[in-house]
C-alpha cells in the first residue's frame, strides 16, 4: 500500500528497505510547513497518543509520524542493535524518508532517543528544508542517574507489567525493548557523547525538559545553552517527568505552537521582503 498523506493511522512507507509503520496528519507538505516526529527508545507512532492531532490542530502544519525498523508495527531489526544506532538512524532513513513524503520544509521533532537522532541530522546533513528543531528530553550523552532508570527498566520488562503494556504497541516486543535497554546498558555505551552536534546547529531550537526527568538532568539542556551558536528557546516544566507531552500537554504544546508559529512569521517576512 503506498503512502497517502492524511490518511491517519495504520499506513505504510518504504524507506531504506525496510517496511515502515506511518501515519499523517493536517495539510500536506506541498500546502504547510510539516513536524517531522520522531519518537523515543520505546516509543512508536501509536504511542505518541493524540499529541500528533493536536500539534497539528493548534500550528496548522501538517505532522507526520512513523515507528522506527524495530518498533511498532514496522520490520524487525537484527539483534544487537549497534551502539551507534542514532546517528545510523539519522544518516540512513531520515533523510530518505523525508524525501519519500515529499516533505518541503519544516520541523524536526523529537523526543529522547528521537531527538538525538534529529539533533545528529540537524549537524550532519545539509538539509535546507530544516527549518527548526524541537527537543523533547533530549540525551547527548550518558549520565548515572539515566543509566539507573534503564536498569530499573529491564527488570520491569523481565519481572513485572512492562512486557505485556509495550506489546499492544510493538508487534516485535523483544526487538523494540532489548534493542533499546541492551544498547544503553552494554558498558561501552557508557562514553557515548554526541554533544558536538551542537556546534554545527545554524537553525533556532526549542529545547523542552521536565524538572524531574528521570533519565536525564538539566546538564543536558546546559550542554545546549553552553555550546549552541543559532537561537535557542528553553522550556523547563515544573512536575513534569521524561514526557513532557504527556505530563505538562498544555505547556507543551503552547511552547511548541508558540515557536512554530514564530518561525513561520519571520519566514513570510523574508519571502515578502524578497519579493519587494
Amino acid at each position: 500500500m503506498s503512502f497517502i498523506w492524511g490518511k491517519g493511522e495504520g499506513q505504510r512507507i518504504s524507506v531504506a528497505g525496510l517496511s515502515l509503520e506511518c501515519a499523517s496528519w493536517g495539510p500536506s507538505p506541498a500546502h504547510a510547513p510539516t513536524f517531522v516526529l520522531l519518537h523515543e527508545g520505546l516509543g512508536s507512532t501509536a504511542l505518541w497518543k493524540d499529541f500528533p492531532q493536536k500539534l497539528a490542530a493548534a500550528t496548522g502544519f501538517g505532522v507526520f509520524a512513523y515507528s522506527r525498523a524495530g518498533y511498532g508495527a514496522s520490520d524487525p531489526v537484527k539483534l544487537p542493535r549497534p551502539l551507534d544506532y542514532m546517528p545510523k538512524e539519522a544518516q540512513d532513513v531520515l533523510g530518505p524518508l523525508l524525501d519519500a513524503i515529499g516533505f518541503e520544509r519544516g520541523i524536526l521533532l523529537g523526543h529522547s532517543d528521537g531527538a538525538t537522532i534529529a539533533a545528529w541530522y540537524a549537524a550532519s546533513v545539509s538539509d535546507q528544508r530544516i527549518r527548526g528543531l524541537c527537543l523533547i528530553a533530549p540525551h547527548f550523552f550518558t549520565e548515572d542517574k539515566g543509566l539507573a532508570a534503564i536498569a530499573e527498566a529491564k527488570t520491569a520488562y523481565e519481572t513485572g507489567e512492562l512486557k505485556a503494556r509495550l506489546a499492544k504497541y510493538h508487534n516485535h516486543v523483544d526487538v523494540a525493548f532489548k534493542g533499546w535497554n541492551e544498547a544503553w546498558l552494554d558498558p561501552a555505551f557508557k562514553d557515548m557523547n554526541v554533544a558536538d552536534c551542537i556546534d554545527h546547529w545554524r537553525i533556532p531550537v526549542l529545547a523542552i525538559q521536565g524538572r524531574e526527568d528521570q533519565y536525564g538532568t538539566l546538564a543536558q539542556i546546559g550542554e545546549i545553552e553552553d555550546r549552541i551558536y543559532s537561537p535557542l528557546e528553553v522550556a523547563i516544566l515544573e512536575n513534569c517527568r521524561h514526557a513532557p507531552q504527556f505530563d505538562q500537554p498544555e505547556q507543551t504544546l503552547s511552547a511548541i505552537t508558540d515557536f512554530a508559529q514564530r518561525l513561520e512569521r519571520l519566514e513570510q517576512e523574508q519571502v515578502l521582503t524578497a519579493a519587494v
